[in-house]
C-alpha cells in the first residue's frame, strides 16, 4: 500500500482540507449528547424556557456544522480518490504498454484487464472510504469513549473491558481475509480470460455448436469465482455479528449496571441518556470499522496486484546507443536460440544476413518458428544466444522508440480499430494524405473508393470489412511510413493469386530501399525473393534462392511440387 501514497502525494493539501472537514464535524456530533445532558439534568429542572431554547439552539447550530462539514469532506474525498486514481490508472496502463512479452505472458492479458478495472475500482473505494469514514468512525470510536470516560468512569469501564476481545477479532479476520481476496481476484481473472475468448470467438462457436460446452465452461468458472467470493465474505461476515453481539452485551451491562446508580443516586438520567447514546455511537462506529476493514482487505489484495505490475521488467535498450557500422548487413541474425519457456529451444542457431533493399521469403510449416523471429528482430523478445543486428548495432542497444520506427509490420491476427479507414493507415503517425493515397494504391486498396474514400467509417476489428479487405488495409498501413525494414507475416494469405502478384510489383517498383521480410505459407509468396529461409521445427532447413533450394533442400523442394504441381513458372 506505501505505493498509493506517492499517488496521493499531489492531492495531501486538498485531502487534509477535507479530513480537518470530517474531523471538526464529527467533533460537533460528539458533543450532541453532552448538550442533551445537560439539558435534561441542569437545564430543564429549573423550567428556565429561555435556556432550554438556547441549549435547542446550540444543538441546532451544532448539527447544521456537522451536517455542512460533512458534505464538504465528503465532496472532498470523492475528488482525491477520482484524481488519485485517474492518475493511477494512466501509469498503469503506460506501464502495461512498456512491459516486455515476456512479463505480459506471465501476467497474461486478461489479468492486465482486471487489474487495470476491477483492482484500480478496489483502491478508488479505498482511498475514498478512508477520507469520509476512515476519519469518521475511529473519531467516533475514541472520541465517544473520552466522553462516556467523563459521564461515568464505571459503566465507560464496562466498555472497555471489551475492546480487546474486539481488538483480537478484527486482527484474525484480517490475517485470514486478506489472502482470500487475492484469491477472488486470480478467479475473476480467470473469468475474464474464459469470457474474452468467448467474444473473441463467437463465430466460431456458433458455427461448430459448441455453445452448450461453452455454457458448462463459464460456469464452472463463474461457480469458481462465486465460491472464493462466498468464502472471503463468510470470513468477513464474521466481523459484524460479532461486534454487535459484544457491543449489545456491554450495553444489556450498562443499563443494567445504571440503573441501579440513578436509584442509588450517583448518576443523573440525563447522563444515563447521553451514555446510552455515545454507546450507540460507539457501536456504529464498531460496525463501520469492520466495513472498512472489508473493503481495505479487497483493497491490499488489489493494490498488491497493481505494485506488481507497476514493478515488473520494461523493455529497455541494455546498453549505449551505437553507431551504425559502414558495409554492415542491413539486418543480420548471428547464430539465434531463443525459447520462450527457457526449457526447449523454439528457434535455434538460426543465422543468415540481410542488405539493404533485399527480399527476405521465410517458409515453413506451422509451429516452424518463422513468426518467432519477427518478435526477435523488433525486439518483442530477447535472445537468449546470439545477437539480433540492425546495421550492426544489437537491436538491445538501440532506444526502443528508435528501433521500432525503422519497422512497417503487418502481423497474422492484426489489430484494426474503430475509426476510419484514413485513422487506421495513419495510426497516430505524422503521415501526409498523398502517402496514404499511396499506400492504399499500392496495397491494392481498390475497395476504398467504393466505400466512400479514406474518411469511411471502420468499426471496431474491421467487422464491416471483408478478410481481404482487412489484409490490404493493414498493409497500407505498415507501407505508409515508407519503412526501413518491411514485414509481412502471412499478410496475403487472403489475396487471391493476382493482387498479391500486383502486390508484388508495387513493393519491386516503390519500396526499393525498404528491406522486405514476407513469411507466407504459399511458396508463390516467396519464390521471387532474393533469399528464401527454410524453417523446421526451430531448425533452419535450408537458405538460398528458388533454384537453389529446389536444389539443396528436401523439404522446399516437397512444398514446391505439392503446390505448384511441378509447374515452377506459376
Amino acid at each position: 500500500m506505501r505505493f498509493i501514497l506517492k499517488y496521493l502525494h499531489p492531492y495531501l493539501k486538498r485531502a487534509g482540507g477535507g479530513m480537518v472537514s470530517k474531523f471538526l464535524a464529527t467533533l460537533t456530533e460528539l458533543f450532541l449528547p453532552w448538550l442533551l445532558a445537560r439539558m435534561l439534568d441542569d437545564i430543564v429542572p429549573t423550567k428556565n424556557a429561555n435556556q432550554v431554547f438556547l441549549y435547542g439552539g446550540i444543538m441546532l447550530l451544532c448539527s447544521l456544522i456537522a451536517w455542512v462539514g460533512n458534505i464538504l469532506a465528503n465532496r472532498v474525498a470523492a475528488s482525491v480518490a477520482r484524481d488519485c486514481t485517474r492518475t493511477l490508472r494512466h501509469d498503469l496502463f503506460g506501464k502495461i504498454t512498456r512491459l516486455t512479452s515476456r512479463e505480459i505472458d506471465r501476467f497474461t492479458i486478461p489479468s492486465l484487464i482486471s487489474r487495470m478495472t476491477t483492482d484500480t475500482y478496489n483502491v478508488y473505494r479505498m482511498i475514498g472510504m478512508m477520507q469520509r469514514i476512515g476519519v469518521r468512525a475511529p473519531l467516533l470510536l475514541v472520541g465517544g469513549i473520552i466522553m462516556t470516560m467523563s459521564q461515568d468512569p464505571v459503566l465507560a469501564s464496562l466498555l472497555l473491558a471489551i475492546l480487546p476481545f474486539m481488538g483480537l477479532i478484527v486482527w484474525f479476520i484480517s490475517k485470514k481475509g486478506v489472502p482470500l481476496y487475492g484469491v477472488l481476484q486470480k478467479n475473476v481473472d480467470t473469468l475474464v480470460r474464459v469470457v474474452r475468448e468467448n467474444m473473441n470467438g463467437i463465430r466460431i462457436i456458433k458455427a461448430l455448436s459448441k455453445t452448450e460446452d461453452e455454457k458448462k465452461r463459464f460456469q464452472q468458472i463463474n461457480e469458481a469465482v462465486a465460491g472464493s467470493e462466498t468464502k472471503a465474505a463468510s470470513v468477513m461476515a464474521i466481523n459484524s455479528p460479532t461486534m454487535q453481539f459484544l457491543l449489545n452485551m456491554g450495553l444489556v451491562l450498562v443499563v443494567v449496571v445504571g440503573a441501579r446508580r440513578v436509584s442509588a443516586g450517583v448518576t443523573g438520567t440525563g447522563d444515563i441518556i447521553a451514555f446510552l447514546s455515545y454507546f450507540t455511537i460507539i457501536l456504529n462506529a464498531m460496525l463501520t470499522i469492520t466495513r472498512i476493514l472489508t473493503m481495505y482487505s479487497k483493497a491490499l489484495a488489489s493494490s498488491r496486484r497493481i505494485e506488481e505490475v507497476l514493478n515488473a521488467q520494461e523493455e529497455e535498450a541494455l546498453g549505449g546507443e551505437h553507431e551504425e557500422v559502414p558495409g554492415a548487413p542491413h539486418v543480420e541474425f548471428d547464430h539465434i536460440t531463443f525459447s520462450y519457456n527457457k526449457k526447449v529451444p523454439d528457434v535455434e542457431n538460426v543465422s543468415f544476413a540481410l542488405q539493404r533493399g533485399q527480399r527476405l521469403g521465410i517458409l515453413g510449416p506451422t509451429g516452424s518458428g518463422k513468426s518467432t523471429l519477427i518478435k526477435l528482430l523488433l525486439r518483442l523478445y530477447d535472445t537468449d544466444q546470439g545477437a539480433v543486428r540492425i546495421s550492426g548495432v544489437d537491436v538491445r542497444d538501440i532506444p526502443l522508440e528508435k528501433l521500432r520506427r525503422m519497422f512497417g509490420v503487418v502481423f497474422q491476427n492484426d489489430a484494426i480499430f474503430r475509426g476510419n479507414i484514413g485513422e487506421n493507415v495513419r495510426l497516430g503517425r505524422e503521415i501526409s494524405l498523398e502517402d496514404i493515397d499511396r499506400a492504399l494504391r499500392d496495397a491494392q486498396a481498390s475497395f476504398v473508393a467504393e466505400k466512400g474514400g479514406i474518411e469511411a467509417e471502420v468499426v471496431s476489428r474491421g467487422q464491416n470489412l471483408s478478410g481481404g479487405q482487412q489484409q490490404r488495409l493493414l498493409l497500407a498501413r505498415a507501407m505508409a511510413g515508407q519503412p526501413d525494414i518491411l514485414i509481412l507475416d502471412d499478410a496475403a494469405s487472403a489475396l487471391d493469386f493476382k493482387t498479391e502478384a500486383a502486390l508484388r510489383a508495387a513493393l519491386r517498383e516503390g519500396y526499393h530501399q525498404s528491406t522486405v521480410i514476407t513469411i507466407a505459407q504459399r511458396i508463390s509468396a516467396v519464390m521471387h525473393s532474393d533469399l528464401i529461409l527454410v524453417m523446421e521445427d526451430g531448425q533452419v532447413q535450408g537458405l538460398g534462392t528458388h533454384e537453389e533450394l529446389m536444389e539443396n533442400c528436401p523439404l522446399y523442394r516437397e512444398i514446391a511440387q505439392l503446390q505448384l504441381g511441378g509447374n515452377e513458372d506459376e
